[in-house]
């Protein structure tokens, strides 16, 4: 079967199963006093992990799907700085004692923007509330065009051990398009700069289906990636949801690359990845370099899947932070307010901001054992996996009776009880996974998620 006969036929919507549910399943059931109950229960001794939402830019990209705005005052940022110091004390309080923490997210929007006394403020926080374990990871996401000296130093003094740089697409076509200008010298200067403050690990993002983009031009982007010597990559497919984002409108849809076109466009990056930059395939679109955890983690069957995508955070706990930020416990997720006036209104009357969240079913729990499987191993093991939650696997096996025609497109193997992703099936493993999402085929409308290829 040719490519394009994969594409007509599987390039549907279907979600990135970052969680499962996922987040439009959530509702406002689940609320603060129900968030403040699971926190009070959370297990003893067990690490958590926690997620920092900064929801402020620089400059609005209009690629992005990302929960911000462009604030360009300092006070509101100020503002929320000690609005999120706030709730990092609230949620302290509220869980009763110290819990220890093994990874730190700062994510947004661009946590930069923030003032550097408030990012070295709210780093103190953290650790005036929790015990950080030695080891602890803790990253933040760069906008690598506005990392000012202060701001560096503000992150050497943070205790920084991982940088995520957004670079997308350094051609200057795409660029102009998206509205994001970023040269490779200012992105190489900014990583060395990061590794000049003992940031050694580095993430890069790139993102294929963008206008104006062309195999030929990811090529050189990818390559020009190969020099920067980061130690993930991930390849992220443009997500084009304008009914969702209102400034993705403004990206004309003509000059956005068709179904097959972003399929070669994203075959050609792992192309050069894999063959000139020795990188190792992770699940659906990361790249790890040998020897790092990602890649150890991948080949070790301990990859997790989680809302910042592929991650080697084990923690059974993730404690979301700021304006729109999901958690994740064991009873369920939560996700805070996503506007920052409810947010700061809540926190700021000492309530929790949560207002929509999924409690989760023995069903769920089975489910997202088998997705998070399909989509971190690409592989599954029906029967075990319901044997492990003492469950019946007749209905994971009914629903499994599609995967017939998987198979016979070389998607996967299948022997009745066991799936084995192929390499072919690789780009195609969010329709595996959506084979056993309950809601989708419970649904009698489908949210419009992003396109599978």
């Amino acid at each position: 079967m040719t490519d394009a006969d994969l594409i007509a036929r599987y390039d549907g919507r279907v979600p990135r199963y970052t969680s499962y549910p996922t987040a439009p399943h959530f509702t406002p059931e689940v609320g603060a006093q129900i968030y403040a109950g699971w926190l009070e229960k959370l297990p003893a001794g067990a690490p958590v992990s926690l997620y920092l939402h900064v929801p402020f830019c620089d400059r609005l990209c209009l690629y992005c799907g990302c929960n911000t705005s462009v604030v360009h005052l300092e006070r509101p940022k100020r503002i929320y700085a000690r609005t999120l110091m706030r709730e990092i004390a609230l949620v302290a309080q509220t869980v009763g004692r110290r819990l220890q923490v093994s990874h730190v997210h700062w994510g947004g929007g661009t946590p930069t923007v923030l003032p550097p006394d408030c990012l070295t403020d709210i780093m103190e926080s953290v650790r005036g509330h929790f015990n950080l374990l030695p080891d602890a990871e803790i990253a933040i996401e760069i906008d690598p065009t506005s990392l000012s000296p202060d701001r560096l130093a503000a992150l050497a003094q943070m205790g920084i051990t991982r940088a995520s740089l957004g670079v997308q697409d350094f051609d200057q076509a795409v660029q102009d398009a998206i509205g994001r200008q970023q040269s490779f010298e200012e992105t190489a200067a900014c990583a060395q700069a990061l590794r000049g403050i003992g940031i050694s690990s580095l993430n890069l993002d790139l993102i294929y289906g963008l206008p104006h983009q062309s195999e030929e031009s990811l090529e050189r982007t990818a390559r020009q990636a190969l020099a920067l010597r980061a130690g993930r990559v991930a390849v992220f497919g443009y997500a084009h949801v304008p009914w969702m984002k209102k400034h993705q409108s403004l990206i004309p849809e003509a000059s956005l690359p068709g179904a097959r076109a972003r399929f070669a466009q994203a075959k050609t990056v792992r192309r050069v990845l894999e063959r000139e930059g020795g990188y190792i395939p992770v699940g659906l679109d990361h790249f790890a370099r040998p020897g790092d955890a990602m890649a150890e983690a991948a080949l070790g069957r301990k990859l997790h899947r989680s809302f910042q995508g592929y991650t080697t955070d084990a923690a059974p706990v993730l404690i979301g932070l700021g304006a729109s930020a999901i958690g994740s416990l064991p009873q369920g997720y939560v996700q805070n307010a996503p506007g920052v006036p409810a947010y700061s209104a809540a926190i700021n009357e000492g309530r929790l901001a949560v207002s929509r969240g999924a409690a989760l079913t023995p069903d769920d729990r089975l489910r997202r054992a088998v997705i998070e499987s399909i989509m971190c191993e690409l592989e599954v093991d029906l029967q075990a996996q319901a044997r492990a939650f003492d469950a019946d696997p007749a209905p994971l096996l009914a629903d499994a009776q599609v995967l017939a025609g998987f198979q016979a497109d070389g998607l996967l193997s299948w022997d009745g009880t066991r799936i084995e992703v192929t390499e072919a099936g690789r780009p195609f493993v969010r329709n595996i996974a959506a084979v056993f999402d309950r809601y989708l085929t419970q649904q009698t409308a489908t949210p419009r998620h992003a396109v599978a290829v």
